[in-house]
């Protein structure tokens, strides 16, 4: 057996030998219906925290952290960012009390939770359901924020995060390609060479008085080699609340064009504001439209909650009974109404929608059900959970580089929060050492894995995989850690 094939039992628990690869959305909801109470041991007489292989061969991942959260109720985040009014807060160096115990490139993995909407997207023959089920993954790609108010740490320069899920479909390898601007670059691909998906992204934060916003930058690409179609997109704007006093709270707002460069098609979503009575907290409407600009479905919902698709007709006349303050359908997760509009309703978890129902409209797409002790855990969803867990025997593996190695957020994730906050002091330290020191010697920093470049469809400067991460020969990575 070779390295990599041994790593794919490390991380995922399969036998490379045995497994197929093969993955489905059903492979998807068996791997959460596997998930067990994490005080508990588990049938095979492991405790929380180790390695469990099921009896089909599926692994379990952990379901909770090592340590709850770290209470932010003794600190003030104005003491910090009173002097930072209109700064770029990249350049700010925050206590890590407002972090949560995961570097931004695990943050960006999490796009890959909803992968099942590329294997649906994949398997449809309809450009417009193909165009659909893309849409929905990018609008699930932000509902893990929901609600999630901290901050993930700044990657260090030359930092990288795997993961590999053979249950899944997929490996994802990302890189800090920057850090003055700070710039995360990323590489997906499908196990079966279905689908590739990649880009870059460098948020620009601002500190307006009382709300922190990240304003999106970057092209995020999605290539279905089967139907030979490359979509592209840029994220919403995210926008934190009430840093000064209040409860925290976030939003979503702008507008998000997904063009599919092979047809023409276009599909334009509005994250809405929220407004001055909140009536449109979380709000997402837009439309799918054709290379003619024929407008061919609406698509509205929460990107906190579901997302829906009805014909343009149908959402027209709605809208005009609404306005004549005619009577409304509220929808209700009850098997009758969701079986009636969707066949694989059985896929989706029963969570309360407060989205107004128009009769006839598709279900595309529905957030998880997050973790009863998620509330202790940072908010984060099942999958979260999962990103920075480190098994016996992978430190051999991984690139030295990767962000399940970072002793600061490994020490937050324990509740070690002092030595923590020193590692974290430590590496930040020694980052501007070794810059200085290149600036001493002009020697410019080189990327491992990415290279700059143009974006093939949108012919704009991009990050692109320059390839080799899985060869696994990590001789040459940078001392960062």
């Amino acid at each position: 057996m070779n390295s990599e094939e041994e790593f794919y039992d490390a991380v995922t628990g399969f036998d490379s030998d045995n497994s197929s690869g093969d993955f489905s959305e059903a492979n998807h909801k068996v791997a959460e219906m596997l998930d067990l109470d994490p005080h508990q041991s588990n049938r095979n007489g492991k405790h929380n925290g180790e390695t469990e292989i099921q009896e089909n061969g599926i692994k379990r991942h952990r379901t909770s952290l090592p340590a709850p959260m770290f209470s932010r109720s003794d600190f003030s985040v104005w003491s910090i960012l009173k002097k930072c009014i209109g700064l770029e807060l990249s350049k700010i160096t925050m206590p890590i009390v407002f972090n949560e115990p995961l570097s931004f490139l695990q943050r960006i993995t999490e796009y890959m939770e909803h992968i099942y909407l590329i294997n649906k997207a994949c398997s449809h023959a309809d450009p417009l359901e193909r165009m659909q089920a893309v849409a929905a993954f990018a609008v699930s790609a932000v509902a893990s924020q929901w609600e999630r108010t901290g901050k993930p740490f700044n990657p260090l320069l030359g930092e990288t995060y795997e993961l590999t899920r053979e249950d899944l479909g997929f490996r994802f390898i990302s890189e800090q390609v920057s850090h003055h601007p700070p710039i995360s670059a990323f590489y997906s691909e499908g196990l079966n060479k279905d689908f590739i998906f990649h880009g870059s992204i460098y948020p620009k934060l601002k500190f307006w008085g009382k709300s922190i916003e990240a304003e999106p930058r970057g092209t995020i690409t999605l290539e279905l080699l089967k139907h030979n179609e490359a979509y592209t997109w840029t994220n919403p704007t995210c926008c934190v609340h009430n840093v000064i006093i209040g409860k925290l709270w976030l939003e979503q707002y702008g507008t998000v064009e997904i063009v599919n460069h092979s047809t023409g098609d276009k599909c334009v979503l509005n994250f809405k504001p929220c407004g001055l009575f909140g009536k449109e907290l979380h709000r997402v409407e837009g439309y799918i439209q054709d290379k003619n600009r024929k407008k061919l479905c609406v698509i509205y919902g929460k990107w906190t909650e579901c997302l829906w698709c009805t014909d343009p007709t149908t959402y027209e006349t709605y809208k005009k009974n609404e306005k004549r303050g005619g009577e409304q359908k509220k929808l209700k997760p009850s098997e009758d109404v969701i079986k009636s509009e969707n066949d694989e309703a059985d896929d989706m978890p029963e969570v309360q929608d407060t989205v107004q129902f128009i009769p006839g409209s598709k279900l595309l797409w529905r957030i998880n059900s997050r973790p009863p002790n998620s509330s202790q855990m940072y908010n984060f969803t099942s999958f979260a959970v999962s990103l920075n867990e480190l098994e016996k025997g992978m430190e051999a593996i991984l690139a030295p580089t990767d962000c399940r190695l970072r002793p600061d957020i490994r020490n937050m994730e324990n509740g070690n929060m002092d030595v923590a906050s020193k590692e974290k002091e430590r590496l930040e330290e020694k980052q501007r050492a070794a810059r200085k020191e290149r600036a001493k010697d002009e020697v410019e920093w080189h990327t491992r894995w990415f290279h700059q470049g143009t974006n093939p469809y949108t012919g704009t400067s991009d990050w692109l995989y320059s390839g080799g991460y899985f060869d696994r020969n990590f001789s040459d990575c940078p001392d960062i850690y």
